[in-house]
């Protein structure tokens, strides 16, 4: 096949409206739409955001990897993601090519194997502090509690501060300056943030109360000679390899933002979609807490029982491939460029999916049921590179993936060694939200019960 011959193969996609595009459709039912689009379009679909913005769902792990990986350099962060600019800065998740990599150098110290095991006592005991208010028969809201569990773990690994200093300070008005994102985001028409209307205000209200605090903390962490060992600590001690120099006070604000709000609400959703599925699933549940009794027994849960609780890991990847925090990624094409058979144009959008990619049947047998067993002996070595990638992949993978994951699985075995935890009966249907991230849809509502454990030896089995 000659060249000519080989760029010829033009994506196909539902039509749309002349105006709107397919936007209403994807606004409706972001997960549905994408789901559908592979099926009826193949690995390669188009569809249009508004009149002129042609974007693409590429579903072929090879095709993902070249977007991800093999031709990143083509490509920058999708346009959505500078709705976050005025609240994230120049932080990891929106900074672009050199900027992007040298930051990404001087961050990476602080999630270094050895600091993420210093982190581990700290996300346990917070846990256990957190649980101590639970009664045996109540009715949590599990969403709320796992991002407060979540929230209070990076305010201290972060600051080193109490939870209700976290909360108090950055948590609240964070979660609001979120919903304003969200909500530009989502916009078809963005005014521009100095236009006076309501929307704009409370947005550039709480990005100011959050800057104030921020920039106040970094302030009095320079002046002091204390040490805390904390990220902040070691992101003002960073000092780029290359030139000698480390962050100022902007770049340093812009790290802590973006990394309060990865390592808070990711963690937290994956644990809240983990608790819903044991609780559908009772041969899972029961699974996970025999190897809990086996291994932790009624002592306190220690950082090295990481290493000794694979199912109760599996049952966190499983969590991830059904319901990744992170559903959609996308990325516009910075020049024209070819990926696999398709040549795409300057100002482009590809969108991979997580979501979607996780519930193909081509790589995952019973793709909808959950089934943490499947993780076992090396199960993601046996698929294709971006089959599953729930932290994304190539320069831009998630910094903070190894800290996320034994985050989730302390959390979970904490809350699993004390408590089994039940939809409450007149629950709502749950169903996923996608806003940024992969939220249950108006949260859960569950009974924890304390549960007696299961008849198994308290030491863990030889290894």
């Amino acid at each position: 096949m000659s060249k000519i011959e080989r760029f010829k193969i033009l994506p196909q996609g539902p039509k749309g409206k002349l105006f709107t595009g397919n936007l209403r459709d994807f606004q409706k039912d972001p997960l549905g739409f994408l789901s559908r689009l592979p099926k009826e379009y193949g690995e390669a679909a188009k569809f249009r955001f508004g009149p002129f913005q042609k974007v693409y769902l590429v579903t072929n792990p090879e095709l993902i990897k070249q977007v991800l990986v093999t031709k990143q350099k083509s490509f920058v962060k999708s346009r959505d993601f500078k709705a976050l600019k005025p609240l994230m800065g120049e932080g990891l998740l929106t900074s672009e090519k050199d900027y992007h990599m040298r930051q990404r150098r001087l961050i990476q110290p602080a999630f270094k194997k050895s600091h993420i095991s210093s982190y581990g006592q700290d996300m346990i005991d917070i846990t256990r502090d957190y649980m101590s208010s639970w009664e045996d028969g109540q009715k949590r809201n599990i969403t709320q509690d796992m991002m407060g569990i979540t929230l209070g773990i990076i305010t201290k690994t972060m600051f080193s501060m109490t939870f209700k200093e976290g909360y108090d300070s950055i948590g609240e008005p964070l979660e609001t300056a979120m919903k304003s994102a969200i909500k530009r985001m989502r916009a078809t028409i963005k005014l521009p943030l100095w236009v006076p209307v309501k929307s704009n205000r409370k947005y550039r209200s709480s990005i100011k109360k959050l800057d104030s605090v921020l920039y106040d903390i970094i302030s009095r962490r320079r002046k002091q000679t204390e040490r805390y060992d904390d990220m902040l600590d070691i992101l003002m001690d960073a000092k780029d390899a290359e030139d000698g120099r480390g962050m100022t006070d902007e770049q340093v604000r812009d790290e802590l933002m973006t990394i309060f709000l990865a390592g808070h609400e990711t963690t937290a959703n994956a644990l809240s979609w983990a608790m819903y599925l044991l609780s559908q699933h009772p041969e899972a549940e029961q699974k996970l807490f025999q190897e809990i009794d086996a291994v932790i027994g009624d002592r306190p849960p220690a950082p090295e029982d990481f290493m000794k609780l694979p199912y109760t890991q599996n049952v966190i990847w499983e969590t991830m491939r059904l319901f990744p925090p992170s559903f959609v990624t996308g990325r516009e094409a910075e020049e024209d460029v070819e990926i696999g058979e398709y040549s795409f144009k300057k100002g482009d959008t590809i969108l991979v999916s997580q979501y979607v990619m996780h519930r193909d049947p081509k790589y995952f047998e019973q793709a909808d049921s959950f089934i943490p067993e499947r993780f076992e002996n090396n199960y993601l070595k046996t698929l294709p590179p971006y089959a599953y990638f729930p932290f994304g992949g190539g320069a831009r993978v998630c910094i903070g993936n190894h800290f996320a994951v034994m985050e989730a699985v302390l959390v979970l075995a904490c809350i699993a060694q004390r408590y089994r935890l039940r939809l409450a009966p007149d629950h709502h249907e749950v169903k996923p939200f996608p806003s940024i991230t992969l939220r249950p849809r108006r949260g859960l509502q569950m009974i924890a019960e304390e549960r007696v454990k299961a008849d198994l030896p308290l030491q863990a089995p030889d290894a």
